[in-house]
């Protein structure tokens, strides 16, 4: 697994007084295609929040099955990337908060169904989609979205370096 760890204010561990800690998923079909999870004007890769006590194996299926529809067989699988990213005073003045997203690949030519969704309502306010990319435009189609959508410009950098070593590592 591949450590990246963002902490430009060089915070140390005893200034972290949250963390918060996710898991995502880059699931890619055998059309060599990527599917992306799309809401307000920001592209993000499926998955999220770990809950209190919370496997990563059921925390990822959770989330998957919240934002696809499916239950994907995640049990024998290990993150290809770690990322530490570590934030001063977010999200609010007197918090320092420590990101920590453990990246996943899942190989699936199952289609999402959008109708078993469990959507969040953040989600649904921001009208979020699905959508299958080819993998040989998703960066471009990212750094699309950075120029035309400032707010999406950290996430997708994050979404691209995790690209890059997925790309590396094929």
């Amino acid at each position: 697994m591949i450590e990246i760890i963002k902490n430009k204010n060089n915070l140390s561990e005893l200034e972290i007084n949250n963390i918060v800690t996710r898991v995502k998923a880059l699931i890619i079909n055998s059309n060599n295609q990527i599917l992306l999870g799309h809401s307000y004007c920001e592209y993000q890769f499926p998955g999220g929040h770990v809950e209190n006590n919370e496997e990563f194996a059921d925390a990822l299926k959770r989330e998957l099955k919240e934002e696809t529809g499916l239950t994907y067989n995640v049990d024998n699988i290990t993150p290809f990337v770690l990322l530490k990213r570590y934030y001063k005073e977010y999200p609010t003045k007197n918090e320092n908060t420590k990101i920590i997203i453990y990246y996943y690949i899942i190989k699936s030519d199952e289609i999402p169904n959008l109708s078993n969704t469990n959507l969040t309502d953040e989600e649904k306010d921001g009208n979020f989609k699905l959508r299958y990319v080819p993998l040989d435009i998703v960066e471009d189609v990212l750094k699309e979205n950075i120029e035309s959508c400032g707010d999406a410009q950290g996430i997708a950098e994050e979404m691209l370096e995790v690209l890059k070593i997925y790309f590396q590592n094929v």
